[in-house]
């Protein structure tokens, strides 16, 4: 497991309350594992300090499951580092 993956995880168990060990790349962030509107914003900001990156809003609204999640912050973190 990546940092980014395990960082990701471990944000999104905290932020919902949720067993971190319950939470895969194929868990859907609204379906599975019950989050709202608001959910997902706190879990885009915890991501942007965590990584130190900016995810704009509309881009916020794609990803769905945590591995989209994922991929989507490794990119972002390899724009920033690149």
């Amino acid at each position: 497991m990546s940092d980014v993956q395990t960082k990701v995880i471990e944000i999104i168990a905290e932020r919902l309350s949720k067993d971190s060990s319950g939470i895969t790349e194929a868990s859907n962030v609204v379906a599975d594992l019950g989050a709202d509107s608001l959910d997902i914003a706190e879990i885009m900001m915890d991501l942007e300090d965590a990584f130190g990156i900016k995810l704009e809003d509309d881009q916020a609204e794609g990803p769905k499951t945590v591995g989209d999640i994922i991929t989507f912050i490794e990119s972002k973190v390899a724009e920033k580092n690149g």
